[in-house]
This record gives structure tokens, sequence and C-alpha cells, in this order.
């Protein structure tokens, strides 16, 4: 079958909506975004560590800095959001997250996600999670519907299947393995990798959330799993996933391009 490309005009880009620049302020996106950069970059370090050790140096983390871009991150992301809200009303949402009760909300969720960098709290709070676990505590009642309600689970390890594929495929299309590795060898492969993935992204979403809320009383909480079940708080959620898959697939994709030149010894 022929398929012909047509040179069609491009269409404008829609005006973002109305409020959305007092959202991402309000939810302080910048912020969560320099953390989750600082994330990525200590994996990128591993990644060397496990894939080519003592050949990445000075080139690998200049190469890392570029991929990882703090304005280029932002961008993507407020592009993606702004199509992705179009013509939503954000009024209820900002009003919330300009709220004292919302504030302290995003508040605490960047602290507890800057406090995750370090290992040794990274541990705490899961030993935190196993005791609270051990005694039926009723808050994780609670947190349990604030992530189904916002189907942390499922998305996150969509996310992360996502950003493994683009990572094999830009080793794939950087030459690092010395065979044709086909599609469905780079699926098969992602796909091996699934239960593992949602077993860990299962243990550090309940981890991070019980770190985080704890300052909250369940009435606040409550207020923030309500706004999170109306068609506003539903549509924010899909599409901030959105936004993330699209940054964090273009990143891995490229970090894969780059370690591939570092393992089969390519200049970059």
């Amino acid at each position: 079958m022929l398929v012909l490309l047509l040179a069609l005009p491009l269409p404008l880009r829609a005006a973002p909506p109305a409020g959305l620049d007092a959202l991402l302020e309000a939810l302080a996106l910048d912020d969560l975004l320099a953390i989750m950069r600082e994330e990525g970059i200590g994996h990128a370090d591993e990644l060397a560590a496990e894939m080519f050790p003592g050949r990445g140096g000075a080139r690998w983390s200049a190469a890392v800095t570029q991929i990882y871009d703090g304005e280029r991150m932002s961008g993507e992301l407020r592009d993606s959001l702004a199509g992705s809200l179009a013509g939503a009303d954000l009024t209820p949402l900002v009003d919330f997250f300009t709220s004292a009760d919302g504030a302290r909300i995003v508040s605490l969720e960047l602290s507890a996600r800057r406090a995750l960098l370090d290992e040794a709290v990274k541990a705490a709070s899961r030993e935190r999670l196993e005791e609270m676990q051990a005694d039926d505590d009723p808050r994780l009642d609670l947190i349990g519907r604030f992530v189904e309600v916002n189907n942390l689970i499922e998305a996150n390890v969509a996310g992360a299947l996502n950003a493994n594929y683009a990572f094999y495929a830009g080793l794939a299309d950087g030459r690092a393995f010395d065979f044709d590795m086909t599609e469905e060898q780079m699926l098969a492969d992602v796909w091996s990798q699934e239960q593992e993935i949602r077993e860990e992204t299962r243990d550090w979403v309940l981890s991070y959330l019980t770190m985080a809320y704890a300052p909250l009383s369940d009435e606040v909480l409550e207020s923030y799993v309500a706004l999170s079940e109306t068609p506003a708080g539903g549509a924010l959620n899909a599409a901030l996933f959105q936004g993330f898959d699209v940054s964090f697939t273009r990143i891995s994709r490229e970090l894969g391009l780059v370690a591939a030149s570092f393992i089969s010894g390519q200049d970059i």
C-alpha cells in the first residue's frame, strides 16, 4: 500500500489555558523538575558504572548534563500540559493549590522527594512503611485511596517501561550491540522487568507518600483525595503523567544513544 505524505501547513499551537501559569507556579513544577533532574543524573552515573565502568568520566557527565537540561525539560512539560489541558477549567485546581492546605501539600511533597535523594532517608522511609503495614495503620487505607484514585502504580510502571524501551532503542540505534537487536527482543527484555519494576514502584510510592503526608491531618488528606476524584483533578493527573512521559522517554533514548558510543568506543 502506497502512503503519500502531503505537505500540509502545520496547525497553529493552541493558546495555553487560562490559569496555566498560576497553576504551574502553585505546583512548583520547576522545583520538582530540578529534583527529578538530580535523580536522573544519579541514575545515569549508576548506568555508567554498570555498563562501561571507568570509561565515562567528564565526557559522560557533560553529555548527561546536556540531556537533562532543565530549561528543555521545563519547556517540554509546559508545552505538553498546555495541549493536554486546553479547554479545561483550571480554577478549582489553582484555588486548591494556592490555599494554605494546598501550598503545604506541595511543600511537603517536594521536601520528601528531595530527602529521598539520601539513601539513608530512603531506607528509613521503607522501614517506617513496613512498621505501618505490620501495625495495620489506618493511614495506609487513606494513602491507598489516593494511590488508586490517581493511578500512581500503573501510570508509573507504564512510564518506566516506556523509558526502558526508549533506552534500549537508543542503544540499538547507537550500535551498542555486536548484533542486530530486533524490536521483539527489546520488548521481551523490557517486559521481563515488569514485575520487578511494579514491586519497586509500589514500595517507593507508598514509602514516599507516607513520609510526605505524615504531618497532614486525615481531613486535609481527604480533601486532596476528593480533588483528585474531580474531573479537573483527574485531567491534571493524566496531563502530568503524559508530560513527564514525553520528557523522560526522550531523555532515555538520548541516554541510550550516548551510552552506546561509550560501549562501542566511539567518539561523541
